[in-house]
Protein backbone atom coordinates (compact mmCIF):
# COMPACT_ATOMS: atom_id res chain seq x y z
CA UNK A 1 0.00 0.00 0.00
CA UNK A 2 1.23 3.44 -0.84
CA UNK A 3 1.31 6.13 1.42
CA UNK A 4 2.26 10.18 1.14
CA UNK A 5 4.06 9.78 4.14
CA UNK A 6 7.85 9.67 3.68
CA UNK A 7 10.49 12.23 3.82
CA UNK A 8 10.69 15.00 0.84
CA UNK A 9 14.18 15.80 1.96
CA UNK A 10 13.23 19.27 2.53
CA UNK A 11 16.68 20.27 3.59
CA UNK A 12 15.62 21.21 6.82
CA UNK A 13 15.67 19.33 10.35
CA UNK A 14 14.40 19.14 13.88
CA UNK A 15 17.05 21.87 14.91
CA UNK A 16 16.28 24.18 11.97
CA UNK A 17 14.28 27.47 13.51
CA UNK A 18 10.91 29.19 12.34
CA UNK A 19 13.60 32.03 10.68
CA UNK A 20 15.43 29.13 8.86
CA UNK A 21 12.27 27.69 7.13
CA UNK A 22 11.35 31.52 6.30
CA UNK A 23 14.95 32.68 4.87
CA UNK A 24 13.99 33.97 1.65
CA UNK A 25 10.21 33.87 1.54
CA UNK A 26 8.16 36.97 1.58
CA UNK A 27 4.84 37.04 3.19
CA UNK A 28 3.96 40.80 2.40
CA UNK A 29 0.62 41.11 1.92
CA UNK A 30 -0.95 37.86 3.44
CA UNK A 31 -3.05 37.10 6.43
CA UNK A 32 -2.38 34.33 8.96
CA UNK A 33 -4.20 33.73 12.20
CA UNK A 34 -2.26 31.90 14.58
CA UNK A 35 -4.67 30.55 17.50
CA UNK A 36 -2.72 30.78 20.76
CA UNK A 37 -0.15 32.90 19.19
CA UNK A 38 1.03 34.52 22.24
CA UNK A 39 2.89 32.37 24.29
CA UNK A 40 5.44 29.55 23.79
CA UNK A 41 5.74 27.86 20.10
CA UNK A 42 2.55 30.11 19.38
CA UNK A 43 4.55 33.48 20.30
CA UNK A 44 7.57 32.33 17.80
CA UNK A 45 5.52 31.28 15.38
CA UNK A 46 3.58 35.08 15.06
CA UNK A 47 7.33 36.58 15.43
CA UNK A 48 8.45 35.07 12.60
CA UNK A 49 5.62 35.35 10.17
CA UNK A 50 5.39 38.61 11.17
CA UNK A 51 9.06 39.41 10.37
CA UNK A 52 8.79 37.98 7.08
CA UNK A 53 5.65 40.74 6.09
CA UNK A 54 2.99 38.88 6.94
CA UNK A 55 -0.45 40.27 9.05
CA UNK A 56 -0.93 38.24 12.22
CA UNK A 57 -4.05 37.69 13.75
CA UNK A 58 -3.74 36.88 17.27
CA UNK A 59 -6.86 35.37 18.88
CA UNK A 60 -6.53 34.43 22.72
CA UNK A 61 -8.78 33.37 25.85
CA UNK A 62 -6.57 36.14 27.11
CA UNK A 63 -6.56 39.37 24.98
CA UNK A 64 -4.71 41.73 27.00
CA UNK A 65 -1.72 39.15 27.85
CA UNK A 66 -1.81 38.41 24.32
CA UNK A 67 -1.45 42.41 23.64
CA UNK A 68 1.49 42.58 25.63
CA UNK A 69 3.22 39.34 24.44
CA UNK A 70 2.64 40.80 20.94
CA UNK A 71 3.59 44.54 22.04
CA UNK A 72 6.64 45.68 19.71
CA UNK A 73 6.09 43.43 17.06
CA UNK A 74 4.87 45.24 14.41
CA UNK A 75 2.32 43.74 12.08
CA UNK A 76 0.13 41.23 14.32
CA UNK A 77 -2.94 42.48 16.24
CA UNK A 78 -5.15 40.27 18.93
CA UNK A 79 -8.73 39.38 19.29
CA UNK A 80 -10.69 37.53 21.52
CA UNK A 81 -10.90 34.01 21.04
CA UNK A 82 -11.78 31.47 23.83
CA UNK A 83 -12.09 28.08 21.62
CA UNK A 84 -14.34 26.02 24.85
CA UNK A 85 -17.00 28.48 23.96
CA UNK A 86 -18.96 28.40 20.31
CA UNK A 87 -20.19 31.34 21.27
CA UNK A 88 -17.13 32.96 21.32
CA UNK A 89 -15.58 31.38 18.18
CA UNK A 90 -18.87 32.28 16.21
CA UNK A 91 -18.40 36.19 17.53
CA UNK A 92 -14.87 36.17 16.30
CA UNK A 93 -15.33 34.46 13.02
CA UNK A 94 -18.29 36.94 12.43
CA UNK A 95 -16.01 39.79 13.04
CA UNK A 96 -13.03 38.53 11.01
CA UNK A 97 -15.62 38.08 8.01
CA UNK A 98 -17.02 40.82 8.50
CA UNK A 99 -13.73 42.86 7.67
CA UNK A 100 -13.80 41.27 4.45
CA UNK A 101 -9.99 39.88 4.54
CA UNK A 102 -8.72 36.89 2.90
CA UNK A 103 -6.95 33.77 5.39
CA UNK A 104 -3.54 32.99 3.39
CA UNK A 105 -2.68 31.17 6.41
CA UNK A 106 -4.12 29.60 9.54
CA UNK A 107 -2.46 27.68 12.40
CA UNK A 108 -4.32 26.11 14.90
CA UNK A 109 -1.40 26.46 17.42
CA UNK A 110 -3.50 26.55 20.97
CA UNK A 111 -4.12 23.60 22.75
CA UNK A 112 -3.91 22.35 26.45
CA UNK A 113 -2.32 18.77 27.88
CA UNK A 114 -3.07 16.44 30.55
CA UNK A 115 -5.41 18.56 32.36
CA UNK A 116 -7.40 17.31 35.32
CA UNK A 117 -10.86 16.01 34.31
CA UNK A 118 -12.68 19.35 32.93
CA UNK A 119 -16.17 19.79 31.26
CA UNK A 120 -16.82 22.62 28.88
CA UNK A 121 -20.19 22.93 26.86
CA UNK A 122 -22.62 20.54 27.02
CA UNK A 123 -20.28 17.94 29.06
CA UNK A 124 -17.92 18.18 26.26
CA UNK A 125 -14.43 16.53 27.86
CA UNK A 126 -12.08 19.64 27.78
CA UNK A 127 -8.89 18.52 25.54
CA UNK A 128 -10.85 17.55 22.87
CA UNK A 129 -13.28 20.35 23.14
CA UNK A 130 -10.24 22.95 22.77
CA UNK A 131 -7.81 21.39 21.11
CA UNK A 132 -10.26 19.74 18.09
CA UNK A 133 -13.61 21.19 18.35
CA UNK A 134 -12.91 24.79 18.93
CA UNK A 135 -10.42 24.51 15.91
CA UNK A 136 -12.90 22.14 13.59
CA UNK A 137 -15.76 25.23 14.77
CA UNK A 138 -13.05 28.04 13.79
CA UNK A 139 -11.97 27.06 10.35
CA UNK A 140 -15.71 25.93 9.28
CA UNK A 141 -16.78 29.30 10.60
CA UNK A 142 -13.64 31.06 8.29
CA UNK A 143 -14.10 28.81 5.54
CA UNK A 144 -15.17 31.90 3.33
CA UNK A 145 -12.11 34.03 4.15
CA UNK A 146 -10.17 30.63 3.66
CA UNK A 147 -11.65 30.34 -0.03
CA UNK A 148 -10.86 33.76 -0.71
CA UNK A 149 -7.05 32.85 0.06
CA UNK A 150 -7.52 29.90 -1.59
CA UNK A 151 -8.46 32.01 -4.80
CA UNK A 152 -5.67 33.79 -4.64
CA UNK A 153 -2.92 31.45 -5.17
CA UNK A 154 -3.50 29.32 -2.13
CA UNK A 155 -4.07 29.04 1.39
CA UNK A 156 -3.03 26.77 3.73
CA UNK A 157 -4.67 25.19 7.26
CA UNK A 158 -1.80 23.71 9.50
CA UNK A 159 -2.83 21.78 12.89
CA UNK A 160 -0.37 21.42 15.60
CA UNK A 161 -0.51 17.64 16.65
CA UNK A 162 1.95 15.56 18.92
CA UNK A 163 3.85 12.67 19.05
CA UNK A 164 1.32 11.99 21.51
CA UNK A 165 -1.24 10.88 18.94
CA UNK A 166 0.75 7.83 18.96
CA UNK A 167 -1.18 7.03 22.38
CA UNK A 168 -5.04 6.30 21.01
CA UNK A 169 -6.89 7.20 18.05
CA UNK A 170 -10.02 8.32 18.67
CA UNK A 171 -11.91 6.38 21.49
CA UNK A 172 -15.50 6.15 19.33
CA UNK A 173 -17.08 4.25 22.07
CA UNK A 174 -16.56 6.79 24.34
CA UNK A 175 -15.07 9.86 23.30
CA UNK A 176 -16.13 12.14 25.63
CA UNK A 177 -14.44 9.88 28.96
CA UNK A 178 -17.49 9.52 30.65
CA UNK A 179 -16.75 6.03 31.71
CA UNK A 180 -13.29 7.10 33.23
CA UNK A 181 -10.70 9.36 33.08
CA UNK A 182 -7.48 9.42 31.85
CA UNK A 183 -5.89 12.72 31.01
CA UNK A 184 -2.97 11.35 28.56
CA UNK A 185 -5.35 9.34 26.87
CA UNK A 186 -7.26 11.99 26.57
CA UNK A 187 -4.60 13.72 24.98
CA UNK A 188 -3.58 11.45 22.85
CA UNK A 189 -7.21 11.44 21.72
CA UNK A 190 -7.11 15.14 20.94
CA UNK A 191 -4.20 14.94 19.09
CA UNK A 192 -5.51 11.96 17.26
CA UNK A 193 -8.31 14.00 15.34
CA UNK A 194 -5.96 17.34 14.99
CA UNK A 195 -4.32 14.48 12.90
CA UNK A 196 -7.10 13.20 11.01
CA UNK A 197 -9.39 17.07 11.17
CA UNK A 198 -6.54 17.55 8.47
CA UNK A 199 -6.38 14.63 6.72
CA UNK A 200 -9.91 15.41 6.01
CA UNK A 201 -10.17 19.15 5.27
CA UNK A 202 -7.25 18.74 2.75
CA UNK A 203 -9.78 16.85 1.24
CA UNK A 204 -12.43 18.55 0.77
CA UNK A 205 -10.48 21.96 0.32
CA UNK A 206 -8.29 21.15 -2.57
CA UNK A 207 -10.22 21.70 -4.90
CA UNK A 208 -10.57 25.21 -3.81
CA UNK A 209 -7.13 26.03 -3.30
CA UNK A 210 -6.73 25.02 -0.02
CA UNK A 211 -4.70 22.70 1.25
CA UNK A 212 -4.17 21.37 5.19
CA UNK A 213 -1.43 19.92 7.32
CA UNK A 214 -0.42 18.57 10.61
CA UNK A 215 2.84 18.23 12.83
CA UNK A 216 4.29 17.74 15.82
CA UNK A 217 6.84 20.78 16.79
CA UNK A 218 9.14 18.27 18.78
CA UNK A 219 8.75 18.12 22.65
CA UNK A 220 9.45 21.40 23.99
CA UNK A 221 9.37 22.57 27.32
CA UNK A 222 6.78 25.90 27.11
CA UNK A 223 3.32 26.41 29.33
CA UNK A 224 1.86 23.48 27.74
CA UNK A 225 3.19 21.48 30.84
CA UNK A 226 1.61 23.61 33.44
CA UNK A 227 -0.30 21.06 34.69
CA UNK A 228 1.90 18.62 34.72
CA UNK A 229 3.85 18.31 38.56
CA UNK A 230 7.62 19.09 38.54
CA UNK A 231 8.05 15.47 40.27
CA UNK A 232 6.95 14.19 36.80
CA UNK A 233 8.82 15.75 34.59
CA UNK A 234 11.87 15.37 36.45
CA UNK A 235 10.72 11.01 36.75
CA UNK A 236 10.46 11.37 32.80
CA UNK A 237 13.85 12.57 32.37
CA UNK A 238 12.67 16.23 31.18
CA UNK A 239 14.07 18.68 33.74
CA UNK A 240 16.42 17.96 37.02
CA UNK A 241 15.42 18.72 39.97
CA UNK A 242 16.64 22.27 40.04
CA UNK A 243 13.58 22.87 37.17
CA UNK A 244 16.54 23.25 34.45
CA UNK A 245 16.33 21.11 30.77
CA UNK A 246 17.61 17.83 31.21
CA UNK A 247 16.28 16.01 27.89
CA UNK A 248 19.30 17.02 25.18
CA UNK A 249 16.57 15.85 22.33
CA UNK A 250 14.23 18.79 23.70
CA UNK A 251 13.80 21.93 21.26
CA UNK A 252 13.98 25.41 21.80
CA UNK A 253 10.99 27.35 21.15
CA UNK A 254 12.10 28.88 17.90
CA UNK A 255 12.56 25.45 17.01
CA UNK A 256 9.58 23.82 18.11
CA UNK A 257 7.87 26.31 16.17
CA UNK A 258 9.70 25.35 12.91
CA UNK A 259 8.09 22.73 11.69
CA UNK A 260 4.36 24.83 12.05
CA UNK A 261 5.72 27.71 9.88
CA UNK A 262 7.49 24.93 7.17
CA UNK A 263 4.47 23.59 7.18
CA UNK A 264 2.63 26.73 6.13
CA UNK A 265 5.40 28.07 3.68
CA UNK A 266 7.31 25.93 2.28
CA UNK A 267 7.21 25.84 -1.56
CA UNK A 268 7.99 22.42 -1.17
CA UNK A 269 4.76 20.94 -0.22
CA UNK A 270 2.59 22.70 -2.99
CA UNK A 271 0.20 20.10 -4.62
CA UNK A 272 0.50 18.29 -1.60
CA UNK A 273 -1.86 18.03 1.40
CA UNK A 274 -3.12 16.33 4.25
CA UNK A 275 0.25 14.55 5.42
CA UNK A 276 1.71 14.54 9.01
CA UNK A 277 5.43 16.68 9.52
CA UNK A 278 7.61 16.50 12.04
CA UNK A 279 11.55 17.74 12.03
CA UNK A 280 10.61 20.14 9.01
CA UNK A 281 9.69 17.40 6.65
CA UNK A 282 6.81 15.04 5.93
CA UNK A 283 7.16 12.09 8.50
CA UNK A 284 7.31 8.33 7.10
CA UNK A 285 4.48 5.67 8.57
CA UNK A 286 5.49 5.27 12.56
CA UNK A 287 6.44 1.75 13.12
CA UNK A 288 8.68 -0.77 15.59
CA UNK A 289 12.23 -0.07 15.87
CA UNK A 290 11.48 3.78 14.77
CA UNK A 291 11.37 6.60 16.75
CA UNK A 292 8.36 9.25 15.51
CA UNK A 293 6.44 8.83 12.10
CA UNK A 294 2.34 9.20 12.07
CA UNK A 295 0.75 6.33 13.17
CA UNK A 296 -2.12 4.25 11.18
CA UNK A 297 -4.92 5.09 12.89
CA UNK A 298 -4.01 8.57 12.35
CA UNK A 299 -4.35 8.72 8.39
CA UNK A 300 -7.46 6.71 7.86
CA UNK A 301 -9.72 8.31 5.68
CA UNK A 302 -12.77 6.44 6.85
CA UNK A 303 -11.64 7.46 10.27
CA UNK A 304 -11.19 10.59 9.32
CA UNK A 305 -14.94 10.91 7.72
CA UNK A 306 -16.08 9.61 10.62
CA UNK A 307 -14.87 12.13 12.91
CA UNK A 308 -15.56 15.55 11.19
CA UNK A 309 -19.47 13.83 10.95
CA UNK A 310 -18.96 13.67 14.85
CA UNK A 311 -17.59 16.95 14.90
CA UNK A 312 -20.43 18.40 12.71
CA UNK A 313 -23.33 16.44 14.82
CA UNK A 314 -21.31 18.16 18.03
CA UNK A 315 -20.93 21.53 16.93
CA UNK A 316 -23.37 22.22 14.34
CA UNK A 317 -20.97 23.84 12.03
CA UNK A 318 -20.13 22.44 8.65
CA UNK A 319 -19.17 24.13 5.94
CA UNK A 320 -19.19 21.67 3.28
CA UNK A 321 -22.44 19.85 4.25
CA UNK A 322 -24.63 21.98 1.11
CA UNK A 323 -21.69 20.67 -1.15
CA UNK A 324 -21.96 17.27 0.92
Amino acid sequence: MTTPQHKIGSGFGARSTADDVLSGIDLSGSTAIVTGGYSGLGLETTRALAKAGARVVVPARRRAAAQEAVEGIDGVETEELDLADLESVRGFAERFLASGRAIDIMINNAGIMACPETRVGPGWEAQFAVNHLGHYALVNRLWPAIIRGGARGGARVVAVSSGAHGITGVRWDDVRFEHGYDRWQAYGQSKSANVLFALHLDALGRDAGVRAFSLHPGSILTPLQRHLPKAEMVEAGWIDEKGDLADPSFKTPAQGAATQVWAATSPRLAGMGGVYCEDCDVAGPAGEGTEGGVHAHATDPEQAARLWALSAGLTGVDAFAAAG
